[in-house]
């Protein structure tokens, strides 16, 4: 692996609490400490829309599969859906007793799935009009820190230490005892292994059905912030932000580091977004993001 970085972009929003791309890679998404969210084009840099309505910072937001809505949660106990291109907030929806840290929509975009400080995850069916969830998930001890939907299972990280997994098919949830406060949750491409970020200063690797653990992959720090980590798109390398400002990048087989780039010195590298079809990635430090492409992929697009 050899990331070099493409843009940098300073997103005038104070703190950045997430980066998220879009359905496609064409656009992004920014939401932090100024109450906003804003939708960019990373790659020359043009803010194309903000939107604002949330009464506090907003902790995280996530685009539909059609790229028409936006939906997004804030410590102000909200979740408000956007219209993409009127900037107008379609719904808002009241539930959660404390702050709602993480939200996404499901794969066809009919449901939101938030995770809150309430240790609960609330479902809203955003097509009907209901102002209450259809369903709310409580087996969590403490806070939800992460989310991630497929289209029959939703993945949940806690404080609690577990990883829970819910088969909306079967209606099972599946626990698993990670021994730290888990941080950060995500798929791989072929949805066969989830990978976990905890408190303890690790990245486990684990097999989805069986639970197996299949890597370990340390070196970073997080402590007890909430920093993220992900997968590669083509399913070879683990990468994840640190309290320092690296972005550590690990070989998913070998477990060995392959590279450390810094976005910002001595700053929390705290959110990072995978691009779904290229292999480009947002990460987030302080106000800015910076867009990071292979560099053999960079050869390839100057040979076209």
């Amino acid at each position: 692996m050899d990331l070099q970085c493409l843009n940098t972009i300073d997103c005038n929003i104070g703190a950045v609490r997430a980066v998220r791309f879009n359905v496609d890679g064409s656009y992004c998404l920014t939401c932090g400490s100024d109450k906003k969210i804003k939708l960019w084009n990373p790659y020359n840099g043009f803010l194309l829309k903000t939107y604002g309505g949330h009464g506090n910072e907003v902790l995280d937001a996530c685009g539909s599969c059609d790229s028409n809505q936006i939906v997004s949660c804030s410590s102000d106990k909200s979740v408000i859906v956007w219209d993409v291109s009127t900037g107008q907030a379609l719904r808002r929806l009241r539930g959660h007793a404390a702050s709602v840290t993480c939200v996404k929509y499901n794969e066809e975009s009919t449901l939101v799935i938030s995770g809150s400080s309430d240790n609960t995850v609330m479902c809203w069916d955003i097509k009907s009009r209901a102002q209450v969830p259809v369903q709310t998930l409580k087996e969590a001890k403490d806070c939800i820190t992460s989310i991630q939907v497929t289209d029959h299972e939703i993945l949940t990280g806690s404080v609690d230490c577990s990883l829970r997994r819910y088969d909306l098919r079967n209606g099972r949830c599946e626990i698993d005892f990670v021994g730290a406060p888990i941080l950060s949750v995500d798929f791989s491409r072929d949805r066969q292994c989830i990978l976990v970020s905890s408190a303890d200063n690790l990245v486990r690797l684990f097999d989805k059905t069986t639970g197996e653990l299949l890597g370990e992959y340390s070196g970073h720090k997080t402590e007890d912030m909430k920093i993220e980590s992900c997968i590669s798109n083509n399913d070879n390398f683990i990468m994840s932000g640190s309290l320092t400002g690296e972005l550590w990048c690990w070989d998913l087989v070998g477990q060995e580091v392959v590279q450390k780039v810094f976005h910002t010195p001595g700053k929390v590298l705290n959110s990072l977004s995978v691009h779904p079809k290229r292999p480009i990635l947002i990460t987030s430090s302080v106000g800015s993001i910076k867009i990071w492409e292979e560099n053999d992929s960079l050869k390839s697009n100057e040979n076209l």
